[in-house]
């Protein structure tokens, strides 16, 4: 390996606007979204509205930050400009730490799916194959991570608009052995909000981590032949397929089903299959959370990978980690990501409701403090600029009246995770190791003569365009 080879730049634009829509259509909304509409019921529609808003905002934010200066650090770098090094030591190391988590966590559900199909391979071993597997892929080279990605993630948007094609048709009563719902279920179970609007705003906090995973895009775009065109596509085209995505299909659930029906509690999706008529709806399903498993999986080893990547190049990782293969892949990080999601995996097969529900919990309301710091940066950053700020390739809405108001509703979020009980440890794990995190920031850089390594915003916009 090599320390002064470069990042292969081989991602296409395809790779990047699907590696955007993996991101954020995980298990999650297969499987995890019946607790959500059990919770809420059909105002669970609303909930995931004003979530999707957030990240809209959010991902259009990052995105005039992106495409005016594309960085594999995204909003860590952007941090270190805006706030100081400690602000983006902090938010890298925080962001790295979530998603090598989440390697442990969607390993495991892979690895159940597996053991299901194959009873006489332990469950473990599956776990240990799926990890295996996505690390060679992630080894290998960029491009062989954003092909797997973009048939990981065509294969879930394909059965997302088969499943959203057959509910129109089943809700319209053309489908046979279907009758039209109207809207009995949507109003008639105890109303469109039968638990109240408390129990919608709880579930914008159950949902709103749904989204997390589509600024992936902009980490990779910096891996893209055209990095400030990628970017821009990327923000521009996967916010609203996401959106439809999610909303359309959690709509057909609530419209054709019973909010309170038990089946929608367990797997909301694999009941509506069930109503469909088509036979095999749970190993259709176990296919399509596999698919979604690998895709968290493969974007969770790339992302974790980069941003200790980028982390090392700032000085804020083992410079070991910048090195770089012949393939243009940082395999160092990668390696060192893997190690820590072996960890992760091991200590769910052995304490999984001490040691591994510990750490699940410490990261959970990282997705909130990552989008904290994209909108805060991007505040200052934008008002630094000043009149240069008119040759943006990419403007954040109405500013600064939009960022002040997602600062306030991610701020509001954070509240209420203190509010309801079942997320107010979450939270404070969190927050302590966030504080553990920026005091070790602060005290690195506490020296007044530490200034940002990297350039201010706009500086690397024209050198992109020129691929110089």
């Amino acid at each position: 390996m090599h320390a002064d080879q470069q990042l292969s730049k081989s991602l296409k634009p395809r790779h990047l606007s699907m590696i955007a829509i993996a991101g954020v259509i995980g298990a999650g909304l297969f499987v995890g979204s019946g607790a959500a509409i059990q919770q809420a019921g059909p105002g669970i529609l609303v909930a995931y509205l004003a979530a999707g808003l957030v990240v809209i905002l959010v991902m259009r934010m990052l995105g005039e930050m992106a495409a005016a200066n594309p960085e594999t650090g995204s909003f860590s770098t952007y941090a270190d400009k805006a706030l100081g090094r400690w602000a983006g030591f902090s938010i890298g190391w925080l962001y790295a730490w979530f998603w090598i988590i989440v390697l442990g966590i969607e390993a495991t559900a892979g690895a159940a799916i597996m053991h299901r199909w194959v009873p006489g391979v332990d469950q473990w071993v599956w776990a240990l194959i799926l990890m295996v597997l996505l690390t060679l892929t992630n080894l290998g080279s960029v491009k062989s991570y954003g092909e797997f990605e973009f048939w990981f993630a065509s294969i879930k948007v394909a059965a997302i608009v088969i499943f959203l094609l057959a509910g129109i048709v089943a809700i319209l009563g053309f489908m046979p052995g279907v009758s039209a719902p109207g809207v009995v279920n949507l109003l008639d179970q105890g109303g469109f909000m039968p638990n109240g609007p408390g129990a919608v705003l709880a579930g914008i906090l159950v949902v709103v981590f749904s989204f997390f995973g589509a600024e992936i895009a902009t980490i990779a775009a910096g891996e893209s032949e055209n990095p400030v065109d990628a970017v821009k596509k990327a923000v521009k085209s996967t916010v609203w397929r996401i959106l439809i995505f999610y909303i359309g299909s959690i709509a057909i659930v609530v419209t054709l089903l019973p909010w309170n029906d038990a089946s929608v509690a367990k797997s909301p999706y694999v009941a509506v299959i069930e109503l469909y008529g088509i036979p095999g709806a749970g190993t259709i399903m176990d296919i399509v959370v596999l698919t979604s498993v690998l895709s968290c999986l493969n974007s969770g080893l790339y992302t974790a990978s980069r941003m200790l990547f980028s982390l090392s190049q700032r000085g804020d990782a083992p410079r070991a980690w910048m090195k770089i293969s012949k393939r243009g892949v940082p395999a160092a990080a990668v390696l060192a990501s893997t190690v820590v999601g072996f960890l992760t995996v091991g200590a769910n097969y052995i304490a999984p409701d001490t040691v591994f529900l510990f750490l699940v919990n410490t990261s959970g309301a990282i997705a909130l403090f990552v989008w904290l710091v994209i909108a805060t940066s991007q505040l200052i950053l934008r008002k630094r600029m000043g009149a240069a700020a008119k040759d943006l390739e990419l403007k954040m809405w109405l500013f600064p009246y939009l960022t002040w108001v997602t600062i306030g509703a991610i701020v509001a979020l954070i509240i209420g995770m203190v509010i309801i009980e079942s997320t107010r440890e979450s939270l404070f794990l969190s927050l302590a190791l966030a504080a553990i995190v920026v005091g070790i920031g602060v005290l690195r850089y506490r020296r007044k003569n530490a200034t940002p390594s990297t350039p201010e915003l706009g500086g690397e916009a024209e050198r992109a365009k020129t691929g110089s």
